[in-house]
């Protein structure tokens, strides 16, 4: 197999459940292959670059190898190299308070949104 659609791709490397759901997201235009807005009939072949809004959030996938029935996951694995950049970290600490303090009181609850830039 030198080439497959992307939509078939998509399901059989299980990022999206059902094939109608990778066709719905090509249509929307959540996917992009080599930085381009892909139709779900577009063929790709390995060493191409996919960009796509999946249900799990924004995904950066180079394609190793293809594929076009879904198997297991080990399978899947397979088809991709996941090169999606990681996600920042919140900026500050004082966002979060520890768990077991119970509600932040008045004073608390000010200093807060003080601190998010909110006041």
């Amino acid at each position: 197999m030198d080439s497959v659609r992307i939509d078939k791709w998509l399901w059989a490397a299980r990022m999206f459940k059902t094939r109608s759901l990778a066709t719905r997201a090509c249509a929307a235009g959540h996917v992009k292959v080599d930085g381009e807005s892909a139709k779900a009939s577009k063929v790709i072949a390995p060493g191409v670059e996919i960009d796509l809004l999946a249900p799990g959030g924004r995904r950066v996938l180079l394609v190793t190898a293809l594929g076009d029935r879904r198997g297991p996951a080990t399978e899947a694995l397979a088809l991709y190299e996941d090169r999606t950049p990681e996600e920042p970290k919140p900026a500050s600490p004082l966002e979060e308070r520890p768990r077991g303090l119970g509600r932040p009181s008045k004073r608390d609850r000010r200093q807060l949104l003080k601190n998010k830039g909110a006041w």
